[in-house]
């Protein structure tokens, strides 16, 4: 595992490199790896502090978090008594997964503006929506409307030093009389104020392929979620470089994707258990992929 001082000097002689072959620029600078904490739904209520040092001694660096709500907050913790755990483990929240439902639904921005306060005291660089509740994404009409409403909580992000960015499943793939809700949601939104976390377990789930996704829109996927796909039941996870999708084949297209963060998930199926998927996840990816 790389450490800290060493990652100083080795970025410092990497410097001069990097600058005459602009190609390295990705592999120097993404030794960041990051965890989504929702992977730890069931360990981080009984006890945040503990579970975020295992994550951080699994050798991730950032987080993105999930489950903030106006009454409990982050696991009954305030933003600053996360941050301030997060601070202790070297722990960045560069992105925090904000289920904004109502603004969604009906532009009620109670939501958005609680989110938005929450990610700038965790120094988040990305509030990112993860979901839209099933009744409003039923045809080409609701989309455009829920692209209205990105390109909405975009600008007010933009304004509070934020970036907005929309988390994808497979059901955005779903054609609507010839296109795709996601297609519709790339094509609606403004790219300057709206970003894409491409979920790259979905996007193969759902029978696509991530790259022709870079072809057709480059530098839009400012981040990725990488999840593999169990090889004997495709609808479970598995760790990192177990499964079916071909992560090594993805990350070289990093640079077309506009890619500049990436997040392990395991929603289920850990082999024992969450801690040792993770650090098993953690050591291919950092071994295999950056």
């Amino acid at each position: 595992m790389t450490t800290r001082r060493s990652f100083i000097i080795n970025t410092s002689l990497a410097a001069t490199a990097v600058l005459a072959l602009p190609s390295l620029a990705f592999s120097m600078n993404k030794k960041e790896i990051g965890l989504q904490l929702y992977t730890l739904r069931d360990e981080l209520p009984k006890d945040v502090k503990s579970t975020l040092e295992k994550v951080a001694a699994a050798g991730f660096t950032t987080v993105e978090t999930y489950g903030f709500s106006i009454k409990d907050q982050f696991w009954g913790l305030s933003p600053i008594e996360l941050k301030k755990i997060l601070d202790q483990n070297g722990l960045k929240a560069v992105s925090g997964h904000y289920n904004l439902g109502s603004f969604l639904a009906d532009g009620n921005t109670t939501e958005l503006l609680a989110a938005i306060e929450a990610a700038k005291v965790l120094n988040s660089e990305y509030l990112t929506i993860p979901w839209i509740n099933e009744p409003f994404r039923k045809n080409i009409a609701d989309y455009k409307i829920i692209a209205s409403r990105l390109n909405q909580a975009g600008k007010a992000c933009a304004n509070a030093g934020l970036k907005l960015a929309y988390h994808n499943h497979d059901f955005e793939f779903q054609k609507h009389d010839g296109i795709t809700g996601y297609e519709i949601l790339l094509k609606e939104t403004d790219k300057d104020l709206v970003y894409f976390e491409l979920d790259l377990y979905w996007v193969v789930h759902s029978g696509n392929d991530p790259l022709k996704l870079f072809t057709a829109n480059p530098g839009r996927f400012k981040m990725w979620h990488v999840k593999d796909m169990d090889k004997k039941n495709p609808a479970l996870n598995t760790e990192i470089g177990s499964g079916s999708v071909d992560f090594k084949r993805i990350f070289k297209e990093a640079k077309l994707s506009g890619m500049k963060h990436f997040f392990v998930e395991q929603e289920n199926n850990y082999n024992p258990n969450p801690f040792e998927s993770i650090k098993a996840s953690c050591d291919f990816i950092s071994k295999n992929l950056i």
